[in-house]
């Protein structure tokens, strides 16, 4: 079976409404998965992969297993930011989502699609780094961290996508942060996925410029579709 992936852009949401979205599909998809075992492979439905897109208003979210003390504010000065707080059921740790970032939300059956949890978080690192490319940066992965990095093996390695996911009977949620033009003060009250000693950039910084995010949008989807239409062409692994 060829798996297909619908791509929805969500415009600016609340990052809760998002969550419960997610959700949603995430439990649509699984309930058919259980359903699929007790019917004959003729009647059997895959609902498509979704692939969404959206930025959030200012939050910080901390993963399942993170450290609350990465949060480097109280509630009081959470309020004078004009952001909000959540706790959620990914990996990782401390991130922040905002104006200017793409958040990518896959809800994929890795199933489908042949793959483990360790080649999907590979290959959306791989997207995003094509992607990158696109725009003159280039970026790559730092041993032993998940996200995508720019000058990794140097003092200067800074973190300009974040990746934090969930899977649960190989379909996943959650995803990535990719900061275009995002306001990257905001960052200076977290230890950024639990880093002390790591900076955190954006194309726009990198490029001193502004950065069309619908462009990039647009480059980051079709590096996606090829990246996980076509791995199978691929020997990564």
């Amino acid at each position: 079976m060829q798996p297909k992936i619908v791509f929805e852009d969500l415009g600016c949401m609340d990052f809760r409404k998002s969550w419960d979205y997610q959700i949603a599909l995430f439990d649509e998809r699984i309930k058919q998965k259980i359903l699929n075992r007790a019917l004959p492979s003729g009647q059997q439905v895959f609902p498509d992969n979704r692939l969404l897109f959206v930025e959030h208003p200012s939050v910080y979210t901390l993963g399942k297993s993170g450290d609350q003390n990465n949060l480097l504010i109280d509630e009081n000065f959470l309020k004078k930011l004009n952001a909000v707080f959540y706790q959620i059921d990914r990996g990782g740790d401390i991130t922040y989502h905002g104006p200017g970032q793409i958040v990518g939300y896959p809800i994929f059956d890795l199933e489908q699609f042949g793959m483990h949890i360790k080649q999907y978080i590979y290959y959306l690192e791989q997207s995003i780094i094509n992607t990158l490319g696109e725009f003159k940066i280039i970026a790559s992965r730092l041993p032993g961290a998940t996200g995508v990095w720019i000058d990794p093996d140097t003092p200067r390695a800074r973190k300009i996508c974040a990746i934090g996911v969930k899977a649960g009977r190989h379909i996943t949620m959650h995803g990535f942060a990719l900061n275009v033009n995002t306001d990257l003060t905001y960052f200076n009250y977290i230890n950024p996925c639990g880093f002390q000693d790591k900076g955190v950039t954006s194309l726009a910084k990198e490029l001193n410029e502004h950065v069309d995010e619908g462009a990039v949008k647009v480059v980051l989807q079709k590096n996606i579709n090829i990246e996980f239409l076509n791995y199978k062409a691929k020997m990564y692994f």
